[in-house]
């Protein structure tokens, strides 16, 4: 496989590298660097958004008509490559990776219409609300009830675990329409408008101390009936597509090379028990070693599966998911190890409303690359523990591939 830069990419990507170059403030560079986890702060996730949809790049995996752009397997790859090398912060994935292509697949004219600009502008922002107190991996059994009330749905129930929830005026989620002896049967996919009386949020905090995921309440919740997305009593189907893009819709390998590299920067500096930096160490160096070659395998599996569409069958992005969220954990707990002894778990509680980054006291010494790992690798480490049970978990997912893949 030839992964070797043709004229025409080498000179698109020139192009991005000079767009990022010039767009990129050092704030927002500093946002991108201090992620501790898929979410960069919302306010420059925001504005980073707004300099992209003036370039007509926020969304390059549309459909072109509807704003998305022309480009290769090789672009794509490159654009998120050269983007994740920049610090770049990350856009939020709920909009403009998920339920657009939901829209666009199944919404009617009206709602691609009113939807799909404002996804792109950032003037609809949109939260996920699948996971249930009782309703986890296993979502079918969701229970949150939506009662036919003629041109309405009357909502009552809760969400749990929804991300940015507070920052969100609209949530797509899944609602029980009908009991039946199939419980995939009688779920809704629905657009909620979060301004609407009845709803209240309570934010929850993890355990890296950050306030990012809150719980929703729903009693008695009037949503027009227009705004359902495929047809009442079919939301699985919708929410099975959609879930083909959150699992394996995008390329991870880039943003885990970068992490392993800036992880070996970090060890370059950290002492290790033979007094010499922790890099030389032999039993380190093997582990790092590993989880790169491990990036370079998901590389090549990433271009040989997106060049081929998202895969209907999701063994595919069940693949990917799989290999990028273990392989991301495991690079975290390297990571934390080079942090050495100056890197502290933070205690939630603990911090001024400056949040958990402000609350640590990072050393003379201790950015590396201009990222402060003693500050941000405690909490990767931490937030990355779900991600092997977000999207499905992975358990599941072997589940996924056993069935489509083996035929078991």
């Amino acid at each position: 496989m030839d992964l070797a830069w043709s004229a025409d990419d080498a000179a698109f990507r020139d192009e991005v590298v000079a767009f990022l170059d010039e767009k990129l403030t050092p704030e927002l560079r500093q946002s991108g660097r201090l992620m501790t986890s898929v979410y960069s702060d919302h306010e420059a996730s925001m504005e980073w958004q707004r300099i992209l949809h003036e370039r007509g790049w926020a969304a390059p995996a549309w459909p072109v008509e509807h704003g998305g752009c022309d480009w290769s397997l090789t672009q794509h790859y490159i654009f998120s490559r050269e983007s994740v090398l920049a610090g770049a912060p990350s856009l939020s994935p709920m909009g403009i990776r998920m339920v657009a292509h939901a829209i666009v697949a199944f919404g009617t004219q009206e709602q691609k219409d009113y939807f799909l600009p404002g996804i792109l502008t950032g003037d609809v922002f949109f939260c996920q609300g699948y996971s249930e107190p009782e309703a986890g991996s296993d979502l079918a059994s969701l229970s949150m009830a939506a009662v036919d009330d003629g041109d309405h749905l009357i909502c009552t129930g809760s969400k749990i675990w929804t991300t940015h929830a507070t920052e969100a005026n609209w949530m797509f989620c899944l609602v029980r329409t009908t009991r039946t002896d199939r419980k995939q049967q009688g779920i809704t996919f629905l657009l909620v408008d979060m301004t609407t009386p009845g709803i209240e949020i309570r934010p929850l905090v993890m355990s890296s101390g950050e306030e990012v995921q809150n719980q929703v309440f729903f009693d008695q919740v009037r949503v027009p009936k227009s705004n359902v997305i495929g047809k009442i009593d079919d939301g699985w189907t919708v929410a099975k597509y959609l879930l083909l893009f959150e699992r394996g819709g995008g390329a991870a390998a880039p943003a885990l090379q970068v992490m392993a590299e800036s992880v070996a920067d970090a060890a370059a500096q950290q002492p290790g028990p033979n007094g010499r930096p922790l890099i030389e160490d032999p039993a380190f160096a093997a582990k790092l070693a590993e989880a790169r070659i491990r990036t370079k395998v998901l590389e090549i599996l990433e271009f040989r599966t997106l060049s081929a569409g998202v895969d209907v069958n999701g063994a595919a992005s069940s693949m990917l998911k799989v290999l990028a969220t273990e392989l991301s954990q495991r690079i975290t707990e390297i990571a934390l190890e080079a942090a050495g002894p100056r890197g502290r778990v933070y205690q939630p509680h603990a911090t001024a409303p400056g949040g958990p980054i402000a609350d640590f006291v990072v050393p003379e010494g201790g950015y590396v690359s201009g990222q402060p790992w003693q500050a941000v690798a405690p909490l990767r480490y931490l937030n990355d523990r779900a991600g092997s049970i977000y999207a499905g978990s992975n358990e599941i997912q072997r589940n996924i591939l056993a069935k489509a893949a083996l035929g078991l």
